[in-house]
């Protein structure tokens, strides 16, 4: 990822600024799109809707990992309530950081943190007994559902007085409570395990380890999950994210993976020690290690491609990850899965050498220069491991570099960051490291509410925390929606440059794989869903180098709850174009009569502006023949809040009389699919009667059509 802010914005479910209603009529009369089934580009591949997840403080322990108690594994201290501040209640980003916080239970002082013999970690609490008492530790603010089984364990030794029960807590009076006695207890750590019913739904359930008696006793680690959990993942978010097919889900970081230690990651989960994470500045529990990334891929029905720490890591270390997860049982590393309960090579294919190398935000950034050098010496090392791996160096084009601000950091004026200039991370991998890389990636990340002017960057011109040139956008509602798929666009124009520049590019084929992108700072929606659909159609006019994306986060598909899922307005429309613009498809050409209006700047010296989009302003359409080439498929973006027609004009083959829409819209921009709330935006089927007349597109709506095809030319 970017800048801690800028993921602040991504996450926070803060609204985009007002915009204006009007909308431009485009061309005068029917709009049309003209179709050329005579030409293909390369198959829209599997991996064209992928996803990317980091650790980045719990965000991954709240929505895809099952477990219900924090620091389980007693990173901090156990101290009395009064001696903290009052709890405040938290929503959006502060949640992805928050931890619920172990208190003693009894006397303050009964709960220690014995230093010496610690179970895992810095330190585990002992708890000294006081006869009949209870004491020990509580934690609250659990989530339950009524009726639904719970089940645990608990690592404990103690001395032979000491008795202890787990208790789960659910309400006031005795009723509103189960209790289970684990023991007997000796001078070894016994794990001990437990279930519960919850009687009623709770918010604010508690969960107690207490004892009486004599002595004392020391708690390990203790967990507690729902009995339904899918191999430590919750089985309602792994349940959505399936039904997306998604190809691949890159992963683990983000600027996570410049600290990340996989050695510490593998092994019993138990015994794995938590740890402050130095990227995001969070506690991470360490239970969601390289074996579960793994796993949850397993169970998505996705390839892995994994990103190796070249920040604060090196050679060495990537190429024994390599050999971990993919080399045979007769390895020294393959052993070590198989003992850890992994016996068959994950067969990882992808692999991304570090992550955002050129950013001075992330953990052992270095020079350009230095880190070509550790990009080459990481892919030599990597596939000596493995020779048929594919990997991808991090890049950063001369967009990139200027938007964020980078180039203007090192001091480079706006007329010397053109393309193959000295701050150019893109090209420099072309000319210094070439054979030590299958593809290039990039990322980008496009703000709600909010435009980049070059001028103002120049100036520096800064508002509150965000990069120099960040202005606030009067824009109307179909302007707000392109926005972010112009920069899918440049990115475009900027690679076709350095193939230029390059021929053995296209030779060699050398592909850019879109490894981060997101429309910042904006609920999600159905506004919001049509600007991701315009640039998915504009990502998929360049099939022919743009072989991979990764959607910033995998989660941000689906809209949870500690109990609760659904998928969201971008996860159904990620669900739209998988199931009916998918794996296969040939897309073909569209012009029409009606040009996007040009961008307003030049960001890139050498790079003429092109909007995104295709020529049937307002609209946007792209195409793409069935596998077999039977059918055309066609999916159009109606960002405006009228009904416009579209006509088809299809050269190369004739169009069947009927066909069929997928349409995707809702009752208003605003419209959203929360946990909790009735579906206010679907995706229905219905039939299509005529497409040789003029397809009427209804408002603020997305549709797939499919048409069958006669008089196919060859």
């Amino acid at each position: 990822m970017r800048s801690r802010l800028r993921l602040l914005l991504f996450l926070t479910l803060s609204s985009a600024p007002a915009l204006c209603a009007a909308h431009a009529a485009g061309a005068p009369g029917p709009l049309v799109a003209r179709i050329d089934v005579t030409r293909t580009a390369r198959p829209v591949s599997r991996y064209e809707y992928g996803m990317f997840i980091e650790n980045l403080g719990q965000l991954v322990y709240r929505s895809l990992w099952s477990e219900m108690l924090d620091d389980r594994k007693f990173y901090f201290p156990i101290h009395p309530r009064r001696a903290m501040r009052p709890a405040k209640p938290v929503s959006g980003f502060a949640r992805v950081f928050l931890l619920r916080k172990w208190r003693p239970v009894g006397a303050s002082a009964a709960v220690t943190m014995d230093r010496r013999h610690p179970f895992v970690g810095a330190h585990s609490p002992r708890v000294a007994l006081a006869g009949e008492t209870p004491r020990g530790i509580r934690q609250s603010g659990i989530a339950l559902v009524a009726g639904k089984r719970y089940t645990g364990y608990i690592y404990l030794r103690g001395t032979p007085g000491a008795q202890v029960r787990v208790t789960l807590r659910w309400g006031a009076g005795a009723a509103a409570k189960r209790s289970v006695s684990v023991g007997p207890l000796g001078a070894r750590y016994r794990r001990f395990a437990f279930s519960f019913t919850a009687g009623a739904a709770s918010t604010h359930a508690e969960f107690e380890v207490t004892g009486t008696g004599s002595g004392s006793y020391h708690i390990g680690t203790v967990s507690l999950m729902p009995a339904d959990n899918i191999e430590g993942f919750r089985r309602d978010t792994i349940d959505l994210l399936r039904r997306l097919h998604s190809g691949f889900w890159r992963l683990p970081g983000g600027n996570f993976v410049s600290d990340f230690n996989w050695y510490a990651s593998i092994g019993n989960r138990d015994r794995r020690a938590p740890y402050l994470d130095h990227a995001w500045n969070a506690v991470q529990s360490n239970d969601v290690g390289l074996d579960e990334f793994m796993t949850l891929c397993r169970l998505l029905g996705v390839a892995p491609y994994v990103t190796v720490n070249a920040g604060f890591g090196d050679a060495h270390s990537a190429a024994a990850e390599v050999r971990y997860l993919n080399g045979p049982v007769t390895t020294r590393l393959g052993a070590l899965r198989a003992r850890n309960g992994h016996p068959r090579p994950y067969n990882v294919k992808f692999w991304n050498i570090g992550n955002e190398p050129y950013g001075p935000w992330e953990l052992g950034h270095t020079s350009l220069q230095d880190y070509i050098w550790k990009n080459n010496e990481f892919a030599r090392a990597m596939r000596r491991a493995d020779p048929s791996i594919v990997l991808l160096a991090s890049g950063a084009m001369p967009d990139e570099m200027t938007i964020e601000g980078i180039a203007r950091q090192l001091g480079y004026k706006s007329d010397q960051i053109g393309l193959c200039s000295a701050a150019d991370w893109t090209c420099a991998y072309l000319k210094h490291a070439w054979g030590y890389f299958n593809g290039i990636t990039e990322h980008w990340y496009a703000r709600a509410g909010m435009r980049f002017d070059l001028a103002r960057a120049r100036a520096g011109v800064r508002i509150d925390h965000m990069e120099p040139g960040y202005v606030p956008a009067h824009q109307s509602v179909l302007q707000w929606v392109r926005a972010p798929s112009d920069r899918v666009r440049l990115k475009a124009e900027e690679w076709r440059a350095y193939e230029r520049r390059f021929p053995a590019m296209q030779r060699k084929g050398i592909f850019m794989s879109m490894d981060e992108y997101a429309y910042t700072g904006a609920p999600a929606d159905l506004k919001l869903a049509l600007a991701y659909a315009m640039v998915f159609n504009e990502m998929l006019r360049h099939t022919d180098f743009l072989r991979m994306a990764a959607f910033t986060m995998g989660v941000s598909t689906i809209d949870y709850t500690r109990t609760a899922a659904v998928l969201n307005t971008t996860g159904l429309l990620f669900k739209l174009y998988r199931d009916h613009f998918g794996p296969g498809l040939l897309p073909v050409p569209v012009g029409g009569n009606s040009p996007q209006p040009r961008p307003h700047q030049q960001l890139v010296p050498g790079i003429r502006p092109q909007s995104a989009g295709s020529p049937t302003y307002p609209l946007d359409v792209e195409a793409a023949l069935s596998p077999h080439r039977t059918h055309l498929v066609v999916a159009v973006v109606n960002a405006t809040d009228t009904v416009r027609p579209l006509m088809l004009r299809v050269h190369g083959a004739g169009l069947a009389a009927g066909g069929r829409c997928w349409e995707m819209t809702g009752p208003r921009l605003s419209a959203a699919n929360r946990v909790g709330h009735r579906p206010e935006v679907h995706v229905r089927a219905r039939g299509v009667e005529d497409a040789r007349g003029a397809l009427q597109v209804p408002p603020i709506s997305i549709d797939i059509y499919r048409f069958r095809l006669t008089r196919v030319a060859p």
